[in-house]
């Protein structure tokens, strides 16, 4: 299984960066997938999540009316839309997905079978 996340870049405070996931060897309409993001010297915090048999993604408070994640069933692929972005919003971005993880697993990325590379955000004020 591989998740390949990408459309990282360089965005000045305001602006909007779409980020895509995209896995070989899972569907992602079976599985729990989660958006994570790691500031520097800070632990990864989950962002949004789509639980597996669940239409109703969840955001942390920090996102919440900025970000927007849905799924393209058809591709496979999840993504990500962050709008309005913050320089506090700066971080790597990962996917990470999993056809098991429980809820109450689910905010931590180390609980997931499958995580992607990465992609940098840096928002610039």
């Amino acid at each position: 299984v591989q998740l390949q996340a990408s459309g990282g870049g360089v965005v000045q405070a305001g602006g909007s960066l779409r980020l895509s996931c995209a896995a070989s060897g899972l569907t992602f309409s079976r599985a729990t997938v989660g958006w994570f993001r790691q500031a520097p010297g800070k632990e990864h915090e989950l962002v949004a999540r789509h639980l597996r048999y669940n239409s109703n993604p969840y955001y942390a408070d920090s996102v919440k009316g900025r970000f927007t994640t849905f799924r393209d069933n058809a591709k496979n692929t999840v993504y990500l839309q962050m709008n309005n972005l913050k320089p506090e919003d700066t971080a790597v971005y990962y996917c990470a997905a999993d056809s098991r993880i429980i809820l109450s697993s689910s905010f931590e990325i180390s609980n997931y079978d499958c995580k992607g590379q990465g992609t940098l955000v840096t928002v610039s004020s």
